[in-house]
């Protein structure tokens, strides 16, 4: 089986048992525990703290476990679910040469009707997309399934190019960690000055010794910190995307005052684009000036409006056999308010009902 094919059917199976996907996190540990990968090699591999990767790989163990029923270590991960993938199959009586595709495929192709394996009472395409939403629980760092806003992807971008950096504000689940990805996979085509893009996510950064470690070494200089940073930073030119920044609240006013100094002026050493829950100057409310006040642009990051929704409802279902009716759309509409990541588990459930078998009269 292949890594993602894998992933997939472990998590529709927990999806049918407690109605919870698993997480990005979750997501990067099985197909690096998949593919044979240490915890090392995980943490280093997709930017995670090691710790993190480490517990992380510990409870989705557990819930495997609980939920499933099959007990799983990080050695018998693979032959564990290849067992039960199998019993799966004999199960389902899928045609031998399906799941050959299925277990040699090394790529995942578009769902299609003709395409359809059933585990347990559910019907889901052979293919990582058998619900095309599945809700997001993190960043959608796939360009595949990445909804375009080329507005506010603009508007990110000439901030930039004017010398000025940016905060993208917005409350949870609105989708600020996903255009952090795309600014960062979409800077060489759009900056005028060429910039290599650092992301941070501080939600698993402890403090400024770990802050200063991860960012020096996504650069790739020593770790190094004050004047010292300064000086190993002359020679580069550096977009740092930073997710989670309301956790910088526990850092020093200094390591604020660095950043900031490090960023003033078109020339500087960092361009910086953060994401937050609350605008800077309420999150960094110090006796006296912000470091931040002043150099970052707020740009707004709201829900949907009625025109958005539809054309991403469409964009999503384009690839399948399934059209959603006005009124289910309406329904979705109303009950989202437009909020995204609502609006992906509704939609996400609307999808579903199209794939509940159909038993037909005796």
């Amino acid at each position: 089986m292949e890594a993602e094919v894998a992933f997939y059917f472990i998590n529709d199976l927990l999806m049918q048992k407690n109605q919870r996907s698993l997480n990005e996190y979750e997501k990067d540990v099985f197909l690096g525990i998949w593919n044979n990968e240490t915890y090392q090699e995980i943490s280093e591999f997709t930017h995670r703290d090691f710790q993190t990767v480490k517990e992380t790989g510990s409870k989705l163990f557990k819930k495997i476990h609980q939920v499933l029923g099959i007990q799983v270590k990080k050695n018998s991960f693979k032959p564990a679910i290849e067992s039960l993938w199998q019993k799966h199959s004999q199960k389902n009586s899928s045609p031998p040469e399906l799941d050959d595709k299925i277990s040699n495929s090394s790529s995942l192709e578009t769902p299609s009707h003709s395409s359809q394996l059933n585990f347990g009472n559910n019907w889901a395409f052979k293919n990582s997309n058998s619900n095309p939403f599945i809700p997001p629980t993190g960043m959608v760092d796939n360009p595949e399934l990445f909804f375009n806003h080329p507005q506010l992807l603009n508007q990110i971008f000439e901030i930039i190019n004017s010398g000025v950096n940016v905060a993208l504000i917005g409350e949870e689940g609105t989708g600020k960690s996903t255009l952090l990805s795309a600014t960062c996979r979409l800077s060489k085509a759009n900056l005028l000055s060429p910039r290599q893009p650092v992301y941070l996510d501080l939600y698993g950064i402890d403090d400024e010794d770990d802050f200063y470690r991860d960012l020096c070494k996504e650069i790739g200089i020593p770790q190094s910190s004050g004047s010292t940073l300064r000086r190993a930073l002359k020679p580069h030119k550096l977009l740092l995307v930073m997710d989670n920044v309301d956790k910088m609240q526990r850092f020093s006013l200094e390591t604020r005052e660095q950043l900031r100094s490090l960023s003033e002026g078109s020339q500087a050493s960092l361009k910086v684009v953060v994401a937050a829950s609350e605008p800077l100057d309420k999150l960094f409310n110090d006796q006296k000036a912000s470091p931040f006040s002043g150099i970052f642009i707020q740009v707004d990051i709201n829900y949907w409006d009625e025109n958005t929704i539809g054309t991403f409802i469409k964009s999503r279902l384009d690839k399948t056999a399934v059209c959603f009716s006005d009124e289910e759309i309406a329904n979705i509409v109303i009950e989202s308010v437009g909020h995204p990541r609502r609006l992906m588990q509704l939609c996400y459930e609307t999808f579903s009902r199209y794939m509940e078998p159909i038993h037909e009269p005796r």
